[in-house]
C-alpha cells in the first residue's frame, strides 16, 4: 500500500490504461468513464487528498460521468445498434402478390423475394397493387398501398 501512495499519479495513470484498454476490446462504452475518471484523479492526486477520500471522488465522478454521459454518447455513436440487410427494405416500393386483408396477411415482392405483409391500417390492398414498406414487424413488412397512378 506503501507502494502506490508513493506512486499516486502513476496508479490513477495505469488505471486510466487499464480501463482505456477493457473499452477497446469491449466497445460497450462503460469504462472508458472510469478511465476519464482516473485521469481527472492523476491531476488531483499531488493534492493532499486522503486516498480513501481519492477513491471515493474517482467513483462518484465516474459514476455521474457513466450515468449522464453515457446515453449521450450511445446516441450520437449508434453503439449497440446492429443494422441489417432488411433496413434498406424500409421505404422500397413492393408488388403485392397474394391480397392482404384486415384478418390475414398477404405477400409482396422486393427484388425477386416474396415477404410476407400486413397493411399499416389494417385495410385490404388487391393483388397487383404498389405498396411502400414502412416498417418491419420480426418477419412480416408492415405497407402501405401507393395511391393509384392511373387516375
Amino acid at each position: 500500500m506503501d507502494f502506490i501512495l508513493q506512486y499516486l499519479p502513476w496508479f490513477w495513470f495505469c488505471l486510466a490504461v487499464l480501463f482505456t484498454i477493457i473499452e477497446f476490446f469491449t466497445f460497450g462504452l462503460a469504462t472508458i468513464w472510469f478511465a476519464l475518471g482516473a485521469l481527472l484523479m492523476m491531476l488531483l492526486s499531488p493534492l493532499p487528498i486522503p486516498f480513501v477520500w481519492q477513491v471515493l471522488i474517482f467513483l462518484v465522478i465516474s459514476s455521474l460521468l457513466l450515468v449522464f454521459t453515457r446515453p449521450v454518447a450511445i446516441k450520437k455513436l449508434k453503439v449497440g445498434r446492429e443494422r441489417t440487410n432488411t433496413d434498406s427494405l424500409i421505404g422500397a416500393r413492393t408488388l403485392v402478390v397474394k391480397e392482404i386483408t384486415e384478418f390475414e396477411k398477404g405477400l409482396v415482392k422486393i427484388n425477386g423475394v416474396e415477404w410476407s405483409a400486413q397493411s399499416i391500417d389494417n385495410k385490404t390492398i388487391e393483388r397487383d397493387a404498389t405498396c411502400i414498406v414502412r416498417a418491419i414487424e420480426g418477419v412480416t413488412l408492415v405497407v402501405e398501398k401507393l395511391p393509384s397512378e392511373d387516375n
